[in-house]
């Protein structure tokens, strides 16, 4: 009986990644530079004195059309050496601005309102945001913004991570992973989750929504934007895979933030309608067969187990190729693994508690 529920649920999981990989794949028609919209870069950034430099310095380094771009900077009350290294790229390219936000904007608290506070001095057609840790290509808002051909309301890149060590490996896997299940399918017509570090949309529909401030509170505001934009049910959202589209985060450093980041995740995802439950749960459901397997060891378990790993890493491997990276044969085993464990444990840590933790503050999920 194990052998037979256990091939059922994977069997839909296979299915499943094989209908988002065909989503990932899909292309989309690009403008010429010459067309490209005005664009404004929203980062918001609380004490990064240890990060900033390195956004700040590629996005320096971006490469678009003269006037038509702005970078600004939201310093959400940092109390460290923030403010300062911002300044420098003040004095030094007239595309920067920065912003202090002093009041919060209807129930807007945290990065949201920071964000928020930002687009209200922001003035071009296309907003792109970006966090703090992260670095991106000198290409990225030109790509981005070459996506906005007519109706595309929201577009959305791949982010990789770091990887000097095998911690900081599988956290890149995992977010690749990630973002090419998010991808699949939203390019398929049913936007499921997105990450707000590589993120973008027209002014004209961020207002039509109501912006942040008119959307219910969130620990995971960029998800909420996302839904509030699909509802409208009148753009195209779309998430090209595009290697000159792409961001680098940093990792989380330890377990302990790495977990925070999961579990705001996590809570984030209760958001989510039966098709986004549907697939989280068979995912689970997948994983726990396979956590099971050694207890009812058989060659069918065996054949499913194998398959299993040979898919996911059949799947990873091309979205690194399109990305123009290499997949490495010893840090996919490592993800593996630990997404084994963190899709069982996940359910768990966001039913213990809804409070989340993170940069420094604390949220509730029911909070208004």
């Amino acid at each position: 009986m194990f052998e037979l529920i256990f091939l059922i649920f994977s069997s839909v999981y296979f299915i499943q990644l094989i209908v988002f990989l065909i989503g990932t794949l899909k292309s989309f028609q690009k403008l010429k530079d010459t067309e490209l919209p005005s664009a404004s870069i929203i980062v918001a950034a609380k004490n990064e004195e240890n990060n900033i430099d390195n956004c700040l310095k590629s996005l320096s380094c971006l490469e678009y059309p003269e006037n038509k771009l702005e970078i600004i900077i939201v310093n959400d009350n940092s109390t460290d050496r923030t403010q300062e290294i911002i300044n420098k790229y003040l004095l030094s390219d007239n595309r920067f601005k920065t912003i202090i936000p002093q009041k919060e904007i209807g129930h807007l608290k945290g990065k949201a309102n920071a964000i928020a506070n930002g687009i209200l001095i922001s003035k071009n057609e296309i907003i792109l945001t970006t966090d703090a840790d992260c670095s991106v290509s000198k290409t990225w808002a030109k790509t981005i913004a070459s996506y906005y051909t007519e109706n595309v309301a929201m577009v959305h890149g791949y982010t990789n991570q770091n990887e000097n060590s095998l911690f900081e490996a599988m956290q890149s896997k995992d977010f690749l992973y990630l973002l090419g299940v998010a991808a699949g399918t939203m390019n398929l017509g049913k936007p499921l989750s997105c990450i707000g570090n590589n993120m973008s949309y027209r002014r004209k529909v961020y207002n039509e929504v109501g912006g942040y401030e008119n959307i219910p509170f969130s620990v995971t505001e960029d998800f909420k934007l996302l839904m509030a934009v699909y509802g409208l049910k009148k753009y195209k959202i779309i998430y090209p895979i595009d290697s000159d589209s792409l961001v680098t985060s940093a990792p989380c450093p330890d377990i302990k933030t790495l977990y925070l980041q999961k579990k705001r995740w996590g809570i984030g995802g209760l958001d989510s309608d039966i098709i986004g439950f549907g697939v989280m749960a068979m995912g689970f459901a997948t994983h726990l067969g396979l956590l099971m397997s050694p207890f009812f060891f058989s060659q069918v378990t065996v054949m499913i187990a194998s398959l299993k790993f040979i898919v996911d890493y059949f799947f990873l491997n091309i979205i690194h190729k399109k990305l123009n990276m290499t997949l490495k044969f010893k840090y996919f085993i490592i993800f593996e693994f630990y997404y084994i464990f963190y899709v069982l444990a996940l359910p768990f840590m966001v039913l213990l508690s809804p409070k989340v933790s993170w940069k420094g503050r604390e949220f509730n999920r029911k909070e208004k």
